[in-house]
């Protein structure tokens, strides 16, 4: 199934009922239905604008989205209408990067140097946490208690709740552009802009290098229970190993899937198996089962970079997206048959 949208695939998300989605940078959604897909005008109006970042509401209805124009909207279909609610506006900014936690509610925006907090239950909450710098990348632990954001020298922690406080900091030199937890929460890693990751325990915040890479790591995605995180910005998919007290500390990462005239700039993985998915800068697309070796190609044909990958939640299917517009829907394979690399 293969649409063609005409405008850069932001992101390709799924609602928790398994209903696609995808955010474009002519500011509109995409939203699949029973008679195919409805177009919501969230961010573009009559002078354009743009989808700069995307995540599924926590109620697990429809998407979150965050444009140049400012705003940060609700796009869904409730009772058969489509419906898109501003949640909220900082006019001026740009919304570049969005977290949302099912487990508590809220919504964690970054508006330059602010990372502010909703809640999706209270329209009246609100919370501002100004930095020093601009953040550029923000997460939720799996309790949504606690928000991590990063930005130049480290990353903060700070309760999501919480109105006066001063957050943790977890300092490393270099600018830091994006931010995740592991599934269990005992691990925080950043992306950085020198080309590596970088990662802390944070039970005692020991820190931890994730270099070696040829090009920035803009995508990572924890899977097979949060055993396993994998990487783009290599030749291949970088696989850390993450189970145990320790992580990957002391540990070395495996490389799959080596092409040398290509980047992996988009992986994602399903979150119950040790499957991991990797969308290249030529357009393909290919999926790789850990435990037996098997991998099998999902896109062959080559195109435009891809911008966008996510898995449903029944982790039978792969919604893709690229640079260009195009954009489908895979079936994720059974590759539990011994095959080596």
């Amino acid at each position: 199934m293969i649409f063609s949208f005409d405008a850069f695939v932001t992101a390709a998300l799924f609602d928790r009922a398994g209903r696609a989605a995808f955010a474009l940078g002519d500011g509109t959604v995409r939203l699949q239905s029973d008679e195919g897909y409805v177009t919501v005008e969230a961010h573009g109006g009559p002078l354009g604008g743009a989808v700069l970042s995307a995540v599924g509401h926590p109620s697990g209805q429809g998407i979150v989205t965050g444009g140049d124009d400012g705003r940060v909207v609700w796009s869904r279909i409730d009772g058969g209408e489509v419906v898109a609610t501003v949640l909220a506006e900082v006019k001026g900014r740009w919304i570049e990067h969005l977290a949302a936690s099912p487990a508590s509610g809220l919504i964690a925006f970054t508006a330059g140097r602010e990372a502010r907090v909703l809640d999706a239950a209270d329209p009246a909450f609100a919370r501002i946490f100004t930095h020093e710098k601009t953040v550029s990348g923000l997460a939720f632990d799996p309790k949504g208690r606690r928000l991590a954001t990063a930005s130049y020298g480290g990353t903060q922690l700070w309760w999501a709740k919480i109105a006066e406080q001063k957050p943790q900091i977890l300092k490393w030199a270099g600018s830091h552009i994006a931010v995740t937890f592991s599934p269990d929460g005992k691990f925080l890693v950043s992306s950085m802009q020198e080309n590596q990751l970088h990662g802390w325990r944070l039970s005692d915040s020991k820190d931890m290098r994730m270099g070696g890479y040829p090009a920035k790591v803009r995508s990572v995605a924890f899977f097979d229970k949060g055993n396993l995180l994998v990487t783009a910005g290599a030749n291949g998919a970088v696989v850390w190993p993450f189970a145990g007290a320790s992580g990957p500390m002391g540990k070395e990462a495996a490389e799959i899937g080596f092409a040398r005239d290509s980047l992996i700039v988009q992986v994602a993985g399903v979150e119950a198996l040790p499957v991991a998915l990797a969308g290249q800068d030529n357009g393909k697309i290919w999926t790789a089962h850990m435990r037996t070796g098997r991998i099998e190609t999902l896109k062959a044909e080559r195109g435009a970079p891809i911008s966008a990958l996510s898995v449903s939640p029944d982790g039978r299917w792969l919604a893709w997206g690229d640079e260009a517009g195009e954009a489908g829907l895979l079936a994720i394979p059974d590759l539990s048959g011994p095959r080596t690399f």
